[in-house]
């Protein structure tokens, strides 16, 4: 018994050596000749590229330097200064019947613009047009409206957005922080922000700035630019000059905060790259008919 199963044993090893020695013959009969083909060596499949001689003074020269942008001189741009946008209150004084503009006579603006071709630009669109010649639109006219009342988001706003207009919009910081009866808030200029509006820099406060300390400039000019940022997420590059007051060390602070320019109340519509930090408006009145408007606006 012991002996059949060792004869059957052995039988099926020397039939399982057979078949690998078989295998591996039938193995080694695939493989490429190594005569043709080295073992790192890869079948050519394209025809091989002439070599270039070209020396690498040829090359820099061949190729085409880009054209300058030719920089304008000055733009002449009209940008107008808007307060109140509101009827008047009830017994106002001489400086509120000034700053006030009736909703219809605003309206009536926009219309006119429309219908002769006028296009919003914002601040930056100039700067970029005096810095890199960035090209503007015809007819471009800059918007803005100072202190940042509550009738820029209830009034101004929509009536921009019907108009297919943009306007800046300089604001106030404490105001807004303390939700000020009369002004905007934050949620409200992060409203117009998303929408397309312009929110730059009026000051935390509306304070003079001229003569003062470095650490109080900070802290106005400063501090609204971080605030602006933090509630609209949308770094300010513009700031306008309470009251118009400023002197250098005020231009000085915000050229250090990374501002590109200011507004100020002084009248006049050209602009240079050299007057970026005192950049003319033309003030809007109450008492502007349309007319009056037009020929600001065309002069």
């Amino acid at each position: 018994m012991h002996r059949k199963q060792k004869s059957s044993t052995a039988r099926f090893r020397a039939a399982r050596l057979a078949f690998c020695v078989l295998f591996l013959a039938i193995g080694l009969s695939l493989l490429p000749d190594r005569s043709v083909l080295g073992r790192w060596d890869v079948p050519q499949t394209v025809e091989p590229v002439a070599e270039s001689h070209s020396s690498p003074l040829e090359a820099v020269v061949s190729t085409p330097a880009p054209t300058p942008v030719a920089l304008p001189d000055q733009a002449r741009v009209p940008i107008f200064m808007y307060h109140y946008v509101s009827e008047l209150p009830p017994n106002p004084d001489i400086y509120r019947r000034d700053l006030t503009l009736a909703p219809e006579k605003f309206e009536a603006q926009l219309q006119y613009m429309a219908a002769e071709g006028y296009h919003t630009i914002t601040l930056t669109d100039l700067y970029l047009h005096l810095k890199q010649g960035y090209p503007l639109p015809e007819k471009p006219v800059a918007l803005t409206f100072d202190d940042g009342y509550r009738d820029a988001y209830e009034v101004v706003f929509p009536l921009l957005l019907d108009y297919g207009f943009t306007g800046t919009f300089f604001v106030l910081a404490t105001p807004a922080h303390f939700e000020w009866d009369g002004y905007m808030t934050w949620a409200q200029m992060k409203e117009m922000s998303d929408a397309g509006m312009d929110i730059q820099s009026h000051g935390r406060d509306h304070v003079d700035l001229s003569g003062r300390s470095y650490d109080y400039l900070i802290y106005q000019i400063v501090g609204i630019q971080e605030a602006i940022q933090y509630h609209t997420g949308k770094l300010p590059r513009f700031f306008c000059y309470p009251s118009g007051r400023y002197d250098a060390n005020v231009i000085a602070v915000l050229k250090s905060a990374g501002y590109w320019g200011a507004a100020t109340t002084t009248w006049g519509r050209t602009h240079t790259r050299d007057n970026l930090f005192e950049m003319q408006r033309l003030r809007i009145r109450g008492s502007d008919t349309l007319e009056s408007f037009i020929g600001k606006l065309e002069g």
